[in-house]
């Protein structure tokens, strides 16, 4: 069962998006190099997803992982100094924006290669079904992931073999530059699961009790040994695909819409409908998730660098 309560879902909403804003703002004034993906807007789906696993269970993420990191448990001051290419990291600063995983937290780690981590994922669940391990591993992947080959290979054998997964498209609208529309001739994700005889569902990704509740009922017909499930979670990615990104090819119009309908205010209306939320809770919220994000910064800045004798250790070719 799942303990995870509205206030905690809450505080890391806002944790990961401060934490996404200031990964923006570093880049833009040349504090960390490389790229990154950011999550803003999405933050329901990671953190509706996250709440409704089980300790023993597994995550694997996508190259935009830094809030499905987050919502698993991650550390944000490990997270960012490894965005910094700092010691302290989790990979020791070799890794960065797309290279980084906890077992210990049952985040096997986002990936570079759009739908590479589908696979991965699928292994993880055989391993759990040939153990009785009573594992449910969330895969999460975006919408331009499902027109992957390794996508429609995947489902089929997890459906063949009924693998304790649940497929998570958090479909934001967009593959890079390329709008739903545009790159799929069926722009509902979730009717593919039909193909492989695969149980579904869908929510609103930016409504997080609609993602936990469906998140809920797709990981308990896993666990049950009844095969994967499809969800699909419709939501929006306020940001730009990576760094750099000027988002030229949509409308300001379509971005104002989104922002109407953004997660966490969204959230925050229900917790005050219910009793949950006032101006004073709300206001403490927000200062202790910026102070995280803030102290994760300076602990960053401030921790080593890594040493030049030990980079070939972990090196296994």
């Amino acid at each position: 069962m799942t303990t995870v309560d509205p206030a905690t879902c809450h505080a890391r909403m806002l944790t990961i998006r401060f934490f996404e804003e200031a990964v923006e703002r570093l880049f833009h004034e040349g504090r960390i190099g490389g790229t990154a993906h950011t999550c803003i807007g999405q933050e329901a789906v990671a953190v509706g997803v996250a709440a409704e696993l089980q300790p023993q269970d597994a995550l694997t993420s996508t190259h935009r992982g830094h809030g499905h990191f987050l919502a698993r448990g991650a550390d944000p001051n490990r997270l960012m100094a490894e965005l910094f290419g700092r010691a302290t990291g989790y990979s020791r600063g070799r890794g960065g924006s797309q290279m980084m995983m906890d077992v210990g937290l049952g985040f096997y780690g986002a990936n570079g290669i759009t739908g590479g981590s589908i696979p991965f994922a699928a292994g993880l669940a055989l391993e759990s079904q040939r153990r009785a391990a009573g594992r449910v591993v969330a895969c999460l992947f975006g919408d331009g992931a499902s027109n992957q080959g390794v996508f429609h290979e995947t489902l089929n054998l997890a459906s063949l073999w009924k693998l304790p997964i649940v497929f998570v498209c958090e479909n934001n609208g967009y593959a890079m530059s390329t709008s739903l529309r545009r790159g799929l001739a069926n722009p509902h994700v979730v009717e593919r699961a039909a193909a492989y005889a695969m149980a579904s569902g869908h929510a609103d990704g930016n409504d997080l009790n609609a993602v936990r509740q469906a998140m809920a009922a797709a990981a308990a017909h896993a666990r049950a040994g009844r095969g994967p499930w499809l969800l699909e979670c419709r939501t929006y990615r306020l940001a730009g695909h990576s760094r750099g990104d000027k988002r030229e090819y949509r409308h300001a119009d379509e971005e104002s819409e989104a922002w109407r309908n953004e997660p966490i205010a969204r959230y925050e209306a229900f917790l005050r409908g219910q009793g949950l939320l006032d101006d004073a809770a709300r206001a403490a919220r927000h200062d202790d998730a910026h102070r995280r994000v803030a102290d994760a910064v300076a602990f960053a800045e401030s921790s080593p660098l890594p040493d030049p004798a030990a980079v070939a250790e972990g090196v296994f070719a």
